[in-house]
């Protein structure tokens, strides 16, 4: 796959290739940058929700994921709790995606650490270390951080401190908190918000998770993810909306595959790749149509569609 390489990339490779001629006695004029590469430029992810309402078991989520050609899974805490209380065993589910030859790049849990009340954050906290423990015990080493439970506008500071809770238990169990944007959330919508509290956390492990989706529902220029160090990002969610409904009353629901909506998906990707970005993009579609398909059929056409829009986005100009 031939991808885009912006002048900063050619001139650095420039640099270097001079620096190892001079010292080595090469002649320069033989050197040539290779013009191809077979390197895929992210990891690609399959987050289950894409397929969850077809209410497949988690071990066949996986299967589907893995027969499908995905280098990772994003599963549901929801699942794995419900798969361990009814008997399974986490050892087993680590073993399967393990042996798929895939990793656990990220997951989706919904503890309330972020609330107000005192009583209730603290049960959230405890949710958070029983999820982490759970994504660990299958071989993960991050989760998603959703502002779940806020129900109205909390301070930014607050939010940091409550935030830098979250990591500080994270870092004792090994296992990364992303602070997930919502665009529905009146806590963190915007990407401004979202870079404010995991700046102000002063935690060195603080990292982000953006959402095609989200930084449109929430109002916030896609502009602004050249904002952001590509290493502050393990995980991207990847999507696309339509053009109907309008921004106000879009919801979940209408996503749909990267490349068949309006979302500027070429600018998206070049400035994730600029900054530095390498990390999963993963999947997560909530379209009831889908829901109704074949889920390997489904899973196929997301990986495939996603590998287009990232050819199509490294490839052209500009």
């Amino acid at each position: 796959m031939n991808y885009r390489f912006t002048r900063r990339h050619v001139l650095t490779t420039t640099g270097t290739l001079l620096a190892t001629a001079a010292s080595s006695g090469v002649d320069f004029k033989a050197a040539q940058v290779p013009a191809q590469s077979n390197v895929e430029p992210f990891h690609y992810c399959f987050n289950t929700s894409t397929i969850r309402g077809q209410n497949l078991p988690l071990p066949q989520q996986i299967e589907i994921t893995a027969r499908a050609g995905y280098q990772g899974i994003e599963p549901w805490l929801g699942h794995l709790h419900e798969f361990a209380e009814t008997g399974g065993s986490l050892d087993d589910i680590r073993k399967q995606i393990s042996d798929a030859g895939m990793t656990v790049e990220s997951a989706i849990g919904f503890a309330r650490w972020i609330v107000d009340d005192d009583t209730e954050r603290a049960q959230g906290l405890k949710d958070a270390e029983r999820d982490m423990r759970a994504i660990k015990a299958i071989g993960g080493t991050r989760i998603a951080a959703p502002p779940v439970g806020a129900t109205g506008a909390i301070n930014l500071d607050v939010i940091a401190e409550r935030y830098r809770a979250l990591l500080e238990i994270g870092t004792r169990l090994g296992v990364i908190p992303q602070l997930e944007l919502w665009g529905h959330s009146p806590a963190i919508h915007r990407l401004g918000q979202l870079i404010y509290v995991a700046t102000e956390s002063g935690h060195r492990d603080a990292c982000m998770l953006p959402d095609v989706y989200h930084i449109f529902k929430g109002g916030s220029d896609f502009n602004g993810l050249r904002l952001i160090e590509g290493k502050r990002l393990h995980a991207f969610h990847m999507n696309d909306y339509p053009a109907e409904p309008s921004r106000a009353t879009i919801g979940d629901q209408h996503r749909v595959y990267p490349g068949d909506g309006i979302a500027p998906l070429n600018q998206i990707l070049r400035d994730l790749y600029d900054t530095g970005f390498r990390g999963a993009l993963s999947l997560e579609l909530f379209n009831r149509e889908y829901w109704q398909q074949d889920p390997l059929q489904v899973a196929k056409t997301g990986l495939q569609k996603m590998k287009q829009v990232v050819k199509t986005a490294l490839n052209s100009p500009g």
